[in-house]
């Protein structure tokens, strides 16, 4: 676990940005931008996922604009919806994993590993009942997760493998990168120390491709952190950090991103542009035999297109998320990665109050209380760094000091 020293997250008023005009968004601020701003982003984006934008604009009359309903009226019984209400700003798993690593920290007040997770995040998900917007009843978090989540229960808890392992065998998707940001918010300004956190972290979970992904999208959230970040630089980072197909992925498709200015124009081009490193194939729905298997050649598709979709919009919020939501496939966990990314850039203020009122209100969350949460954290593991680089100093003074 590297224990590199992070940007001080001290409390603070706004502070000037290099350039002396604008203020630059706080700790807590940008927190709160990165965790409302992935949950916002997650419930735009669920009642959409699975399709097309073509499919999109004939059931929706054009693109999606904010907050729409389910694709089909009958969801409780429609396949392959049910039985999840899906739309009308409720969150989805993105959502509740999310939240749930946020406990953790909680828990653990410090950096976390592979063995947090099964001592901590494994327990919350199988004893502890809560509100579950989507099947509208308080339930396990097991009984909404996706069976690659499921994967962590099964291989720790009742199968007791190594939690540094655990990930190794599981569908390789993007279900561990889509709950990361934590890991990027904790480790604020540190865009090194949040990749490696986050590919131990999800040692527990994923493997290959998917474990990669996980690294490098906390890495985007923790550059994102930086006073006077751009979403140019946040990608800058990424490639720096990216091994394999997913850096390849990532360059590939924010090549051609950084052509457009609008989302419209660019959801076939970056679709195309990351189809070689996508192993699921044109039909989401029926994933190629290939699909999530390890690789060194292949990527997921989220994050390198949220990332692609954030050079398009310049780093806005807005149009970020709804790029995200507007290219369909698996658009929940897009604009998740998207609106946590763009609202680390921007802080809490960028996302649209209505929209996140109406995701508050609908999924029965308080989207606020887990950033006031984290942000307590992120100061108390900060001041431990600190402690053990001073020890660190101290100790290397006294090896190499003249004999």
């Amino acid at each position: 676990m590297t224990t590199t020293t992070p940007v001080d997250p001290t409390p603070h008023t706004t502070s000037p940005t290099p350039d002396g005009n604008a203020p630059s968004p706080t700790l807590d601020d940008r927190i709160t931008g990165t965790l409302v701003g992935a949950a916002v982003g997650d419930a735009l984006g669920g009642p959409v996922e699975g399709w097309t934008p073509e499919q999109i604009v004939e059931r929706h009359g054009g693109r999606v604009r904010g907050i729409v309903g389910p694709w089909h009226e009958d969801w409780r019984t429609a396949r392959p919806i049910a039985p999840y209400h899906k739309g009308d700003g409720h969150v989805t798993d993105d959502t509740l994993m999310t939240h749930a690593l946020v406990r953790v920290y909680e828990a653990v007040r410090d950096h976390l590993d592979a063995y947090a997770i099964a001592e901590h995040l494994v327990p919350d998900l199988m004893t502890i009942p809560r509100w579950i917007p989507e099947l509208e009843a308080d339930a396990l978090p097991l009984q909404r997760i996706f069976l690659a989540e499921k994967w962590i229960v099964t291989r720790l808890h009742y199968a007791h493998a190594d939690p540094r392992e655990a990930g190794n065998g599981n569908i390789v998707n993007c279900g561990a990168a889509m709950y990361m940001a934590p890991v990027g918010l904790v480790n604020a300004g540190n865009p090194a120390g949040a990749y490696a956190e986050a590919l131990d972290v999800t040692g527990a979970h994923q493997s290959s491709y998917g474990r990669e992904a996980a690294g490098v999208f906390a890495a985007a959230v923790a550059a994102a952190c930086v006073p006077g970040a751009t979403a140019a630089s946040v990608v800058e980072t990424a490639l720096s950090l990216a091994k394999d197909g997913t850096r390849a992925a990532i360059a590939a498709v924010c090549e051609v991103a950084a052509r457009h200015r609008d989302f419209e124009s660019a959801l076939a081009p970056l679709r195309a542009a990351v189809a070689p490193y996508d192993s699921v194939g044109p039909d989401y729905r029926a994933p190629s035999l290939g699909a999530r298997r390890p690789s060194r050649l292949h990527s997921i598709e989220e994050l390198p297109v949220a990332l692609g979709m954030l050079l398009v919009a310049d780093g806005c919020y807005e149009t970020s998320v709804l790029g995200a939501v507007n290219y369909g496939r698996d658009c929940d966990s897009i604009a998740t990665m998207a609106g946590a990314i763009a609202g680390a850039l921007s802080g809490g203020a960028a996302v649209p109050p209505a929209w996140a009122d109406r995701v508050a209100e609908a999924s029965r969350l308080d989207l606020h209380a887990p950033a006031a949460a984290l942000a307590s954290v992120t100061r108390e593991v900060f001041a431990r760094d600190r402690a053990r680089r001073h020890t660190h100093e101290a100790a290397f003074a006294t090896l190499t000091a003249p004999r």
